[in-house]
């Protein structure tokens, strides 16, 4: 099975070019040593109808795994928890509940205040992770054990 991937990043500042794109650079790494083909990167502005098209777009007959990152904190224009739900077909919270779990930079439990989520669109697999470089990491690291099987089940295998 070939594994592949996208990658949304939401960020007026990257957006604007007053920001660099860190972020989206350490989860590009992380799936590409994961062995990933990393097929496409995007970067949109925050807002609920930026992140939906764009979700919306990128699954548009893709198999693989979306994962967004920025926009889902407190910040009144941290809308990508609202983008991605009006895109998602299907939730995974189990999946938002362990990058939550795992989030614990610098000592101190930022997951806490993530508004993350994770779920699914045809045969995609979409994935909320925080806007910092650490915190990306960590949750591309917290559900990449299941991430692979995850694809194959959407992709119809393991029939029950």
């Amino acid at each position: 099975m070939t594994l592949r991937a996208k990658v949304l990043t939401v960020s007026d500042g990257v957006v604007a070019g007053t920001r660099e794109d860190r972020s989206g650079d350490v989860l590009v790494e992380r799936l590409m040593a994961a062995g990933f083909e990393v097929t496409d990167r995007r970067v949109v502005a925050d807002g609920v109808g930026t992140v939906r098209d764009a979700l919306v777009g990128m699954s548009e007959g893709f198999a693989g795994l979306i994962m967004t990152t920025g926009g889902t904190g407190f910040g009144p224009r941290d809308l990508t928890p609202e983008g991605s739900s009006a895109a998602i077909e299907r939730t995974a919270p189990g999946l938002a509940e362990a990058i939550r779990a795992a989030s614990n930079s610098e000592g101190r439990n930022f997951g806490l205040l993530s508004r993350a989520i994770a779920g699914t669109r045809g045969q995609a697999l979409i994935v909320n992770a925080p806007g910092s470089s650490s915190g990306a990491a960590e949750a591309f690291d917290a559900i990449w054990p299941v991430v692979e099987h995850a694809l194959d089940l959407l992709a119809g295998g393991h029939p029950h």
